[in-house]
Formats: C-alpha cells, sequence, structure tokens
C-alpha cells in the first residue's frame, strides 16, 4: 500500500452536547454532560431510565418529507455529513465523483424501524408494514443516503464491528485513497438505540449502569464506582482526503490521519480480554502504520465506557503498547459527557481528538472522583494543553465480538 498521506478537512456531528462541532467541542471542553433522564412512554417500566439523547432533533434540521423517509440513524448521519461536506467546502465543488467515496458505520443499524414496523405487523397487519421499511431499516442505509447526497460512485461501504465501527469505517476510508481507489472519502459512524428493546436487553446483560440521583454524574470512566456505560445516540462524520488532493484545492487540514490498526481478541462475544492482548496489537499495528513510535504520543482519547473490567484492560493496553512513556500521555473520555454513541462513538471521538490536535487542548473527563488505583494513567480531570509542534494523538474503540480499531492522528 501506498504512503499516501491523508488528512482531515471537514467534519460533523449531532450528540448529546450538541447539534454541531462547534458547541460540541464547547461542551466538551467546559465538562458538560448530555446525558438526560428519558421522559418516553416506554421508559416507567424500564431499569435503566437514562441515556444521552441528541440536543438537537434532526427533525429541526432536515427536511420534513426527506427525514420521514429516513431512519433515525440516518437522519443523524445526514445532519453529521451535510456539515462536514460544507465544512470542507465541497458543497457544489467541481468533483470526479467516480474518485468519492463513502465509509458510514453503524453497530445496530435501523432498529427503530424494523421494531416500530413489527409492532405495526403485529397489531395491524401485513398490509400497513411500510413500503419503506427495507430501505430504512438496512445498515447500509446511512451509507447509502450519504452517496446520493454527495454523489459518491467510488466504494460505498458500511463497517459493523459493535462499538468499534465507527473507527473502523475511518480505517477503511484511509486505506481506500491509499490504495488509489478514492481521492476523497466521507466517513464516521452513527446510532439511534435508545429504544425500549435494546435498552432492555443492555441492561439484562448488566452492560448499562443502574445508578439512580444525578443522570449527568451516571457515566464515570476509571472511577471506583463506575457499573456501566450510559447509552448515547448520535453521528460523527469526517471528510478524508490524499493531501496532494486537499492541497490543490486549497483546503484547510484538521489534522492527519497518520494509520490504524484493526485486530480482534477472539476471547468473548461481550467481555473484553482481560489483559487487552488484542487492543495492545491494534494500537501497536496503529503505530507501525503511522511510522511513529510511542513517544509521539502526547494524547489518547480512550474508549473508557465506564464498565468495571474494561476500564482496566484499556488501561494495562495502554502500559503494554507506550510503556514508560505512558506517564507523559494525558488520556480522557469523552464518554464521561457524551454516553457509549455504540458504533457512532469512534467517529464522534476521532472529532474529539482531531480538535484536541488542532486546538492543543484535551477536553477533561468529569466524574472521576476517586481514581481506581488498578489504572495508572494521567487523566485528565480539567481542560489541559497540549504542547506545540509536531504531536500525534490515538483514539480507542473496543466492540463485542471482540472487534479492537485504533486511529492514530497527527497534528496539521
Amino acid at each position: 500500500m501506498s504512503r499516501t498521506r491523508v488528512v482531515v478537512t471537514g467534519m460533523g456531528t449531532t450528540n448529546p452536547l450538541g447539534g454541531d462541532v462547534a458547541s460540541t467541542w464547547d461542551a466538551m471542553v467546559e465538562g458538560r454532560s448530555g446525558v438526560v433522564t428519558l421522559t418516553d412512554d416506554w421508559v416507567e417500566q424500564m431499569p435503566v431510565k437514562i441515556a444521552g439523547r441528541v440536543a438537537v432533533e434532526p427533525s429541526e434540521v432536515l427536511e420534513r418529507v426527506k427525514a420521514r423517509r429516513w431512519d433515525r440513524s440516518t437522519q443523524f448521519a445526514m445532519v453529521a455529513a451535510m456539515q462536514a461536506w460544507a465544512d470542507a467546502g465541497l458543497d457544489g465543488a467541481d468533483m470526479d465523483q467516480e474518485r468519492l467515496g463513502v465509509a458510514m458505520a453503524s453497530g445496530i443499524g435501523g432498529v427503530t424501524t424494523l421494531l416500530d414496523n413489527y409492532d405495526i405487523l403485529l397489531e395491524k397487519g401485513p398490509r400497513r408494514v411500510s413500503p419503506l421499511a427495507v430501505p430504512m431499516l438496512m445498515p447500509n442505509a446511512p451509507a447509502a443516503n450519504i452517496s446520493l447526497y454527495v454523489g459518491a460512485r467510488a466504494a460505498v461501504n458500511t463497517p459493523v464491528s459493535a462499538c468499534a465501527s465507527g473507527n473502523e469505517a475511518i480505517a477503511l476510508a484511509v486505506d481506500q485513497i491509499r490504495l488509489g481507489r478514492a481521492d476523497v472519502v466521507v466517513a464516521g459512524g452513527t446510532e439511534a438505540a435508545i429504544h425500549a428493546l435494546p435498552m432492555a436487553a443492555f441492561a439484562n446483560m448488566m452492560a448499562l449502569s443502574k445508578k439512580g440521583g444525578d443522570p449527568t454524574a451516571v457515566s464515570r470512566p476509571w472511577d471506583v464506582d463506575r457499573d456501566g456505560f450510559v447509552l448515547g445516540e448520535g453521528a460523527g462524520v469526517l471528510v478524508l482526503e490524499s493531501e496532494e488532493h486537499a492541497r490543490a484545492r486549497g483546503a484547510r487540514v484538521y489534522a492527519e490521519v497518520l494509520g490504524a490498526g484493526i485486530t480482534a481478541d477472539a476471547h468473548d462475544i461481550a467481555q473484553p480480554d482481560p489483559a487487552g492482548r488484542g487492543g495492545s496489537r491494534a494500537i501497536l499495528r496503529a503505530l507501525a502504520e503511522s511510522d511513529i513510535g510511542p513517544e509521539a504520543i502526547v494524547h489518547v482519547n480512550a474508549h473508557a465506557t465506564s464498565t468495571p473490567q474494561g476500564d482496566i484492560a484499556e488501561g494495562l493496553m495502554l502500559h503494554a503498547t507506550l510503556g514508560s512513556h505512558v506517564s507523559q500521555v494525558v488520556v480522557t473520555s469523552t464518554k464521561s459527557m457524551t454516553g457509549h454513541l455504540l458504533g457512532g462513538a469512534g467517529a464522534l471521538e476521532s472529532i474529539a481528538t482531531v480538535l484536541a490536535l488542532h486546538h492543543r487542548v484535551v477536553p477533561p473527563t468529569i466524574n472521576l472522583d476517586n481514581q481506581d488505583p488498578q489504572v495508572e494513567l494521567d487523566i485528565a480531570t480539567k481542560p489541559r494543553d497540549l504542547p506545540q509542534g509536531d504531536i500525534a494523538a490515538l483514539n480507542n474503540s473496543f466492540g463485542f465480538g471482540g472487534a479492537n480499531v485504533a486511529v492514530a492522528f497527527g497534528s496539521a
């Protein structure tokens, strides 16, 4: 594979902290939480009643007629993609559409459409099921609709690797550009799983926190009192380009995607390898592909979901891969504020990683009142400055099924 340099030229998001990149970044740096108590009718009987709802409903942004033809996960993806496309300066640009691709991930896909139409089938019969149900619920619907919006005629892919999906889409996009199959790829992840069935399932497998009280204080990565993650929703999208293509059109460059590592645990369908060996290999592969050593890393946006086992495993990974340099690395988990966006998490957290390099500021991990002594990391609990010069950062994502993805970014 070529060593073509790949850069980030546009970003967009909608998530529990904000309806765009600027408001999201402001909230992250200020340490605000987007977790709320749910008010839906179905919530009363649920063992968990909190989640990270998007701060801005897509109905406030999208054309109503079009939005009704999209599952909520696609709505989020389209909001983020339209922002990223405009941010990259590509609205109305003269593009070679055969050199334009999409890699848009989802961990679960159109689950709301699927379950709502199943309810209609049971209550009203098969003739009342929507004729649009399949193109709405299929996991590749977000990618397909983005391709229609931007006119992408290169590969349009949908990685589905649970909570590692968003980062895997970014890794796939880099590969497409370096293999010479595209000059520009719109990449990211989306998820809309705040629904009774997935929430009940996550709660019953003891993955979600069941803490009461203030919902904003429940997601607490690395804290001794953590007991599970908080479900979030939303999407993140990045426009990735070959550096040559970006420079030729005078595009602003936020950061460079240096490389990525993808591995599997082959350990358990839901639990990570407690020693973190699969994740460690992903980080090492990301460093090797990036042609950098551990000493280049100054920041890690960790997967850290606030689960008892997962947070410890990731700490072991960072020690195993960064060695003694780990003490010089500022680590954070923005999931403490957003909750866990599942298939959208890696993309949103890649945006946060890019912005940390761009602005030279690491957003804090909130709710870390008593750090677990088994996690020996320098975790930011307030905004932390990063050094000037050429620096690099990692974004980690790990998912059910043992999927591991690490993406390395470098300052522009």
